[in-house]
């Protein structure tokens, strides 16, 4: 998504695509460890961290979004099928890093 992000805790950043934006605030950064930061978009107020897990093959990701009330269930498919669409691109850039 389009972004004006930047490592620093307290950035504020917006996340852009066609379906409207979201806007961001950097809560935590350790460098090769962990990023999180909060997300607002329509009503919905969310957390995201991702976190890098070494293994002896290289490094995991793991991305988790928390916030989600019981009556957003559609936020959460939108959600879902979205980390599915980037972590799939992501693999796809960084595999050929290799």
């Amino acid at each position: 998504m389009k972004n004006d992000f930047n490592r620093v805790i307290g950035h504020r950043f917006d996340l852009r695509a066609d379906w409207g934006a979201g806007e961001c605030q950097v809560m935590a950064v350790e460098t090769n460890k962990t990023l999180s930061y909060t997300r607002v978009a329509y009503s919905l107020e969310s957390v995201v961290i991702g976190t890098h897990i070494p293994t002896g093959a290289g490094t995991q990701l793991r991305m988790e979004q928390s916030g989600f009330r019981a009556d957003q269930q559609q936020a959460y498919k939108n959600a879902k099928g979205g980390w599915q669409k980037f972590v799939s691109g992501l693999v796809g850039v960084v595999g050929g890093l290799r």
